[in-house]
C-alpha cells in the first residue's frame, strides 16, 4: 500500500473524519485530502505526528514510498494499477525485457511499472493487457509504434507487484536476462522461457524453472521444492548458507555436482530436508554451491 492508502485506511479504522484528523495534526483539511489522494507527502514533523497518533512506525508508513524512490533511477516509466478483490491464478507473459522483478506485497492492487533509460515513449509504446476472469487473470504486454522485443530486451525493466493474499499460483512465460521472485507465498510458481539469471528470495511455493539456457540461479530463501527442467544445459545454483535442502536428479544423462571454494566436493545436502531440489530433462548439469547471503 502507498502512504496515501495507508493514511486513509488508518484514519477510517480509527473512525476519524478528515476534519478530526486535521485538528489533531494541526493542519488544514485540504492538506489531509492532498495526502490521501497521493498528491503530496507530509513534512517530517507531520509524519512523526501521524506515526505517534496511529501507533505505527515511520518505516512502515513510508516503506512503499522509499521503494519507489529507489526505482527512480530510470529516465522513463509507465505505471499501471489494477484492483483485485479475490484469489486468482496469474498467467503472465512478459516476452522481451532486460529484467523482470516479481514481488508479493500486502496491498490489493496489481502494480506494474515499465522502466527504461532509452525508451522515451514508453507510455505510448507499451501497454499492459489485462484479461480478468473469475478464477484466473492474464497479464500480457502489447507493443505499439514499431516497438520491437529486440529493443525492449536491451533496456526494459518490469517491476510487478501482486497482492500476496490473492495469489493462488503464478505461471510466468518470459524472455529476459534476469528474472527475480521476491516475497511470494502460493501453491506453485512456474517459469517457462529464457533467462540467464534467476533469483528466489523469500519464496514459499513449489517452483518450476523450465529453461534450456545455462542459468545462474540464486536461492536466498526457499520453503518448498525447486524443479529445474533443462535440455543440454549447464547451470549453477547458489544456495544461501544455512538453508536446508536435498538435491536429486531424474531424466536422462543428467548430473549433479557440488562446489566449494572453486573445487568440487561431496554432497552437502540434507537427506531429511523438506526442501527438494530436482534436476530433470536430458544431458544437463547442475552445479550447487553455498553463498553467505
Amino acid at each position: 500500500m502507498t502512504f496515501a492508502e495507508k493514511l486513509k485506511s488508518f484514519r477510517k479504522q480509527a473512525k476519524m473524519s478528515q476534519e478530526k484528523l486535521s485538528e489533531k495534526l494541526g493542519v488544514s483539511r485540504q492538506a489531509v485530502t492532498k495526502w490521501e489522494t497521493g498528491l503530496g507527502i507530509p513534512e517530517i514533523e507531520n509524519i512523526r505526528a501521524i506515526s505517534e497518533l496511529f501507533e505505527i512506525s515511520i518505516d512502515e508508513l513510508l516503506s512503499d514510498e522509499l521503494e519507489v524512490k529507489k526505482e527512480k533511477d530510470y529516465l522513463f516509466e509507465s505505471i499501471t494499477e489494477y484492483d483485485i478483490d479475490s484469489i486468482k491464478h496469474y498467467d503472465i507473459k512478459l516476452i522481451g525485457a532486460y529484467k523482470i522483478i516479481l514481488t508479493g506485497y500486502s496491498g490489493e492492487k496489481i502494480y506494474v511499472r515499465f522502466a527504461s533509460n532509452t525508451l522515451a515513449d514508453i507510455e505510448k509504446d507499451l501497454k499492459l493487457k489485462i484479461d480478468d476472469g473469475k478464477y484466473n487473470i492474464d497479464l500480457d504486454v502489447n507493443y505499439f509504434n514499431q516497438t520491437t522485443k529486440a529493443l525492449t530486451k536491451e533496456d526494459l525493466v518490469i517491476f510487478m507487484k501482486l497482492p500476496e493474499k490473492y495469489i493462488e499460483g503464478i505461471e510466468l512465460a518470459a524472455a529476459a536476462n534476469t528474472v527475480e521472485f521476491h516475497s511470494l507465498s502460493c501453491e506453485q510458481i512456474e517459469f517457462d522461457g529464457k533467462a540467464e539469471n534467476v533469483m528466489l528470495d523469500n519464496v514459499n511455493a513449489k517452483v518450476k524453472l523450465n529453461c534450456n539456457l545455462d542459468m545462474n540461479i540464486v536461492c536466498k530463501t526457499l520453503n518448498g521444492n525447486l524443479k529445474i527442467n533443462q535440455l543440454f544445459a549447464t547451470s549453477k545454483l547458489s544456495v544461501v548458507e544455512g538453508m536446508s535442502f536435498f538435491a536429486k536428479k531424474r531424466g536422462i544423462g543428467n548430473s549433479l555436482l557440488y562446489e566449494k571454494d572453486g573445487k568440487y566436493v561431496e554432497s552437502f545436502g540434507d537427506e531429511d530436508s523438506e526442501n527438494i531440489i530436482e534436476l530433470n530433462g536430458m544431458k544437463s548439469e547442475l552445479i550447487i554451491s553455498r553463498s553467505l547471503k
